[in-house]
Formats: C-alpha cells, structure tokens, sequence
C-alpha cells in the first residue's frame, strides 16, 4: 500500500520563486497547491501545481485572508503552509489560528516585525556579532544632515521592499535634498564593495539550507533578475550565528555589502522567500529543510546561476548592446537557467505576459506603477493589524 503524499500550500503564488518551489515540491513527491489574491497565471499553469486557490487581499482583507488559508488547509489536508513573499506577515500575524489546521513555516509576527524593520534588525544583529554599518533613525532631512555630516550615506524608510525609495549620496547630503515624508527613515553610512544576497533555512535555530548570489542583472535600483551563485563562508558563518541567536525557525534572507577581503556587513534583512531559491533547482535539498529534515546545512551545487530570461532579452540585452557588453551578455545568458521554462513545464514562460498585463491594467487604473501594482495588496509597514 503507498504512502500518501505529503501537500504543501504555497501562498504569494505571483512570486517566480513560488513557481520554482512548486516544481521542487512536485519533482519531491509532494501534492502542491498555490494560493494568492492575485491570478498568478504563471505559477497556475505550471504542471507541478495541483490546484490553484484565489484568497482575500491580506493587505485590505486580513481576517478574511487568514479564515481563507485555514478552510484551505482544513479541506485539502494540507502538512505545510509556506508564504513566500510579503502576505507572511499576515499569515504570521493568523499563525496561532493556522497552526491549528497544519504545520505554518514562519516564526510569529513580532519577530518578524523587528527583522522587516531596517532598524529594529541592525539592533538584533549588532547583539548576536554580526558586522553592521553605522547607522541611525531618523524623521527628517535636518536629522539625517546633523548625524552623516559630510560623509557618503543610504537614506531608506524603515519599512520598505525592493528597493524603493531609496537615496543614495555619494558625496554627503546635498543642500537641495528632498524632505522626507513623515515616515521613520534609515540614515546609514554608504560601504564600498560587493551586493550580495543570501538566503537561509532554519529550524529551531540550526541553519538547514543556505545560498547566496551577486545581482547580476538588475533594473536601476530595483530587483535582480539574474543570480549569480557565489560562495562566500564568512557569510554564511554570520547568517548562521543569527539564526541561533534567534532560535529562528522558517526562510531568511539578508543584503550584505562584500569588501575586497571577502568580509561581508550586514544591511538588511528579509524573512521570506527570495531569488536564492531559485539556485537549489533539480534539487530536493530545500525541500527537506523546508519540512525542516535532516541536520546539515545544504547548498546548491558551486556556480549555480538562473535568471527571468524576457528581462534578460527586453532588459539586459539593449543595456549590453548599449554599454558594450555584449560578450558578458552572451557569457551570462549560456551560464544560466530560466526559472520561468524549465525542462517539459514550459507554459508558465507565456503566462507571464498575462500577468503583467493584469498588473499593467491595475497600475492605469490606480495611477501608480507596474511594481506598486504588483505588491499593493500584500505589503506592509509594521502597523498593527485586526
């Protein structure tokens, strides 16, 4: 007599590494299925997704979207429910009401809370020794001119995502620096080096999988679309003294500023999915840790790479042709794998185009842009929630 298979409810299904997950569940022997407020054509169409269910806007809807998930989980008898971008605020915020139905990847809300808050998270890693910049918070341009002088600093708000809003001043803050706008913000000291971006795994605090990529290609301070694996011990040996620290338990992402020794400061944090995942392809590593197995630290294989390949058509290639670059386009493109057509499940590449259609519609409609379009209904900026 089989084993029934284990099922995992994968939420932000909009996300490209919701679509990967999905395919490293499957190709794992699980049953997956995929929720989102959202369409989500791409991670819908995909042969690894068993069933894909709309859920309430979290963001407009919290209450509705956490009955939602738990009548999901009760139905389809699901083991795991894993969020994947923003809404696992929300979901952690509804975890002691989901964690009656299945297992919930992710640690409570007030924890989140202090790593999300760009903050509150220098604080708790200065405490467990990992390198941080110096740093202050601020609610105005004055604040920030009076505590970084002349030097180069970052300006972020505290709450934030991608990238957004972000000031750099190379050369001190100018005299005609915009105000800020009544948000707490981050004045942090602007360190020469490296981006890297890692990701983690964690479970009771024992570091399960870890991966870590340059921004290879990228929109003009927004997210990556190419991630390049690259193999850094002195971050992974901060990443794990965090999470130990913590007794941290679910997915955790960090940004981190590399010098030319190979030394790595901390900036940011993220506990959520992020592109990482999309290096353990062809691999059940992360989903063993995710169904928090085993004791060893996994990584995917050494010069891992992967990439949304229209970004890098639409994108990368006019800026190479433009800028010279053409062979390092041709050298990055051959390296990589696409995350959005991968071996037979090639359908989730076309739906794409419908995805960014339905956000393009809701952008004109609101006013705003295709990102903003993309995450208005699953952000959140540390306010209390129902």
């Amino acid at each position: 007599m089989s084993t029934p298979s284990k099922r995992v409810l994968l939420t932000g299904a909009r996300a490209p590494v919701a679509l990967d997950l999905a395919r490293q569940f499957a190709a794992a022997g699980w049953q997956v299925h995929s929720a989102d407020s959202q369409p989500a054509h791409a991670t819908a169409a995909s042969h690894a997704v068993s069933a894909h269910h709309r859920v309430p806007a979290p963001r407009q809807q919290p209450q509705a979207f956490i009955q939602a998930l738990a009548s999901l989980c009760q139905a389809q008898a699901i083991d795991l429910l894993l969020p994947t971008c923003e809404e696992v605020f929300y979901v952690a915020h509804g975890r002691a009401q989901l964690s009656a139905h299945t297992r919930v990847a992710c640690m409570d809300l007030p924890q989140l809370r202090q790593l999300h808050s760009k903050w509150e998270f220098l604080g708790l890693a200065a405490a467990a020794g990992l390198r941080v910049p110096a740093s202050a918070r601020v609610h105005s341009i004055d604040q920030a001119r009076q505590w970084a002088g002349t030097r180069p600093l970052v300006l972020k708000p505290e709450f934030s995502r991608f990238g957004v809003d972000v000031r750099l001043h190379r050369d001190g803050l100018p005299a005609t620096a915009r105000p800020l706008d009544g948000r707490p913000w981050v004045a942090q000291a602007l360190l020469d080096g490296q981006e890297v971006c890692s990701y983690g795994v964690a479970h009771n605090g024992h570091l399960l999988a870890h991966a870590a990529y340059r921004p290879g290609w990228r929109m003009a301070r927004s997210a990556s679309y190419y991630f390049d694996g690259v193999d850094n011990p002195d971050i992974l040996a901060q990443t794990r003294a965090l999470v130990a620290a913590l007794g941290y338990s679910g997915q955790i992402a960090f940004d981190w500023i590399v010098d030319a020794h190979g030394q790595a400061t901390v900036i940011e944090c993220n506990p959520r999915g992020t592109s990482a995942i999309h290096l353990f392809a062809g691999s059940d590593a992360l989903v063993q840790a995710l169904d928090g197995q085993g004791s060893q630290c996994r990584q995917p294989p050494p010069g891992s790479a992967a990439m949304l390949a229209p970004m890098m058509w639409l994108h990368a290639a006019p800026l190479a042709l433009c800028r010279g670059q053409w062979p390092r386009w041709q050298h990055d493109w051959r390296r990589a794998s696409d995350v959005l057509a991968r071996g037979s499940d090639r359908a989730p590449r076309g739906q794409v185009l419908r995805d960014l259609a339905h956000y393009a519609a809701s952008a004109l409609r609101s006013g705003g842009n295709l990102r903003a379009a993309s995450t208005v209904d699953i952000e959140w900026d540390g306010q209390p929630l129902p």
